[in-house]
C-alpha cells in the first residue's frame, strides 16, 4: 500500500469530516470529541450530507445485527481509525460480547493514548476485574480489542483475530469504511476468502466507492494521486456487480450492494426531513454526483439460520 500516510492520512479527514457534522447536528456522538481534534475547515453542505446517509446507513445495519442476534455476537471493525461505534453501541446498550479494532500501528498507538487519557472513553472499558491490558499500541479489555495489523498480511490479521480471543462459532460482523479501496484486490480477496472459510456465521459491511470508470471517478482517482493516496482496489469499485461479486466469488452466500443516492431514499425518512432542513444545499446536482459514487455493500453467509440473510437496509 504505497502512501502508507497519505492513507492514515484519510482517516484524520474523515474523522474531522464526521465531527463537524455531529457538531452541526446531523447525528448524535457523544465520544467523537473526545477522539477527533477540531478541524480548520467548513465542510460544504453536501459533504456533511454525505457522511450523514454514510453513518446512519452503516449504523441501521449494525443495530439490526446486534439486534439479530440477542448481542450474542462479535464485531471486526478493518482499518477502525478514529471510530467510536464501540462506545456509541455501549451507550446504548448494544454492545456486542466483543469489539475488535484493527489498523496501521502508527493509528492504534495514538487511539491507546487517546483512551487512556480521556475518561469518558476509559470508563467504558471498565470490566469485572479490572485488568486492562495495555502497551504501546494495543489495548485488551473485557469486550474491546485495539490491535495494530496490516491488512495485507493474512497471517498477521489471522493472529492478531486470535490474539483477541475471536470465537469462530459466534456470529460475527466485520466492517470496512473505505479500507479495502486502497489495498490490492488480490490481498482482499485473501481476507474476505479466509473470513468465508473460517467465521461459518458472518456478515460483512463495506462502505466505499463505487462507479469509478467515468469522468468523476477518474478525476477523484487523479486528485488522490496529488496526495499520494493511490486506490490500488479500484477494480472491485467499477459496478455495483463488482462490490456484490468480491464477495459471491470468495465464497459468500450473498450480497447486496446500493449507491448512496438509493441508501438516502431508504433511510427514516422524518429524520431525513429533519436534515435537509439544517444547512442549504446549493446545488442538489453535486449532492446526487456525490451520492452516485459511493455505495453501502452487506454480504452474509448464515448456514445456522440465525436470520443475516433477512438482514437489510429496506
Amino acid at each position: 500500500m504505497a502512501g502508507e500516510d497519505a492513507v492514515m492520512a484519510t482517516n484524520d479527514d474523515a474523522a474531522q469530516c464526521k465531527r463537524f457534522a455531529v457538531e452541526k447536528g446531523y447525528w448524535q456522538d457523544p465520544y467523537i470529541s473526545l477522539l477527533v481534534p477540531k478541524g480548520k475547515a467548513n465542510h460544504a453542505p453536501e459533504i456533511n450530507k454525505g457522511y450523514y446517509a454514510r453513518v446512519t446507513s452503516i449504523r441501521i445495519l449494525i443495530q439490526k445485527f446486534v439486534e439479530t442476534t440477542n448481542r450474542e455476537c462479535q464485531i471486526v471493525s478493518l482499518g477502525a481509525g478514529s471510530d467510536t461505534t464501540y462506545w456509541c453501541l455501549k451507550e446504548q446498550g448494544l454492545n456486542p460480547k466483543s469489539y475488535i479494532e484493527m489498523d496501521f500501528l502508527a493509528v492504534t498507538s495514538r487511539k491507546c493514548q487517546q483512551i487512556k487519557n480521556k475518561k469518558a472513553l476509559l470508563d467504558k472499558l471498565a470490566t469485572e476485574d479490572g485488568d486492562i491490558m495495555w502497551s504501546k499500541s494495543e489495548v485488551h479489555a473485557g469486550d474491546y480489542h485495539l490491535v495494530s495489523a496490516d491488512l495485507r498480511q493474512l497471517s498477521e490479521v489471522v493472529k492478531k483475530l486470535s490474539d483477541c480471543g475471536l470465537d469462530r462459532s459466534l456470529p460475527t460482523l466485520f466492517m470496512a469504511e473505505c479500507v479495502l479501496v486502497y489495498i490490492d484486490v488480490k490481498y482482499t480477496d485473501q481476507l474476505i476468502h479466509w473470513i468465508s472459510e473460517n467465521v461459518p456465521t458472518a456478515m460483512f459491511i463495506n462502505y466505499e466507492q463505487v462507479n469509478m470508470g467515468d469522468k468523476f471517478g477518474q478525476v477523484m482517482i487523479d486528485n488522490l494521486k496529488t496526495r499520494d493516496c493511490y486506490l490500488h482496489g479500484v477494480a472491485a469499485c467499477q459496478s455495483l456487480q463488482t462490490q456484490k461479486d468480491r464477495f459471491i466469488n470468495q465464497g459468500w452466500t450473498g450480497a447486496s450492494a446500493i449507491d448512496m443516492l438509493s441508501v438516502y431514499t431508504h433511510l427514516p425518512q422524518a429524520d431525513v426531513q429533519r436534515v435537509e432542513k439544517l444547512e442549504f444545499l446549493d446545488e442538489r446536482e453535486l449532492l446526487e454526483q456525490l451520492y452516485s459514487h459511493y455505495c453501502l455493500v452487506w454480504a452474509h453467509q448464515d448456514p445456522t439460520n440465525v436470520g443475516l440473510k433477512d438482514l437489510s437496509l429496506y
